[in-house]
């Protein structure tokens, strides 16, 4: 497949990239400043760089159809047609650091809400975005800490909430009124480590834990993105 990734200099995003690529599929990524992007990604024959902005329409929508701006980077072969992508992974998440506070006004929700009309525009149907338990969902069962850790974002970074909510309705209503087949991964606290077994549930679940490895969650993105266990549903997603 040809996929679009979001949020490909973060974390969880280059990991995103170096999944897919083993698991060979071409990669589109859509960055902000190509320059943080790691050396080796940034010049691999399967993957091409598209520099625009979150808000950028014009940028986006060649990322998703496969046209080259002048801005843009590609390794492949330029006397072929544009190739559309088939699927867009989105590691987008809000910003942690209380000394930088993510911004008012649900930026990310917005993203979101622009990524889904132009995908259906394009004509790509396949999304899974970025969620946390701070989305709630039918299935959850009542669990104490969950209940805790969320009332304690809600009062220490209000527009974190917000906004992790504002992404969690977007892709639901948007993305089911737009047609597309979508996931929302809820991911909890996300470290550093080597495992990358995982368990999915939901919140309540006696095996679900507190932590997930980045790179267990990028395992399961592109186990997603094959095999689409959970179109259409918003599991938690934990170390197993």
């Amino acid at each position: 497949m040809r996929v679009l990734i979001l949020g490909a200099t973060g974390r969880c995003g280059t990991l995103f990239v170096r999944e897919a690529l083993a698991a060979s599929h071409s990669v589109v990524v859509y960055v902000r400043s190509p320059e943080k992007l790691p050396a080796d990604l940034a010049s691999h024959p399967q993957v091409t760089v598209h520099k625009g902005t979150l808000d950028d329409a014009s940028a986006l929508s060649r990322a998703l159809s496969g046209s080259i701006g002048a801005q843009d980077n590609s390794n492949q072969d330029q006397t072929q047609p544009p190739t559309p992508v088939d699927a867009v992974l989105s590691a987008l998440g809000p910003r942690t650091n209380m000394l930088n506070p993510h911004p008012a006004g649900e930026p990310l929700g917005h993203a979101h809400s622009l990524l889904i009309r132009l995908m259906k525009d394009a004509g790509v149907r396949r999304l899974i975005a970025l969620g946390t338990p701070t989305i709630d969902d039918p299935l959850d069962k009542p669990a104490l800490t969950n209940t805790l850790a969320v009332g304690v974002m809600r009062f220490t970074s209000p527009t974190t909430y917000a906004d992790i909510r504002a992404v969690g309705r977007v892709v639901r209503e948007e993305g089911e009124a737009a047609g597309l087949q979508w996931t929302l991964p809820r991911v909890p606290l996300l470290k550093d480590g080597p495992g990358k077994e995982w368990y999915v549930g939901y919140v309540g679940d006696v095996k679900g834990g507190f932590y997930l490895n980045r790179a267990a969650y990028a395992s399961f993105v592109i186990h997603e993105l094959e095999h689409g266990e959970w179109v259409g549903k918003a599991p938690v997603i934990t170390n197993a």
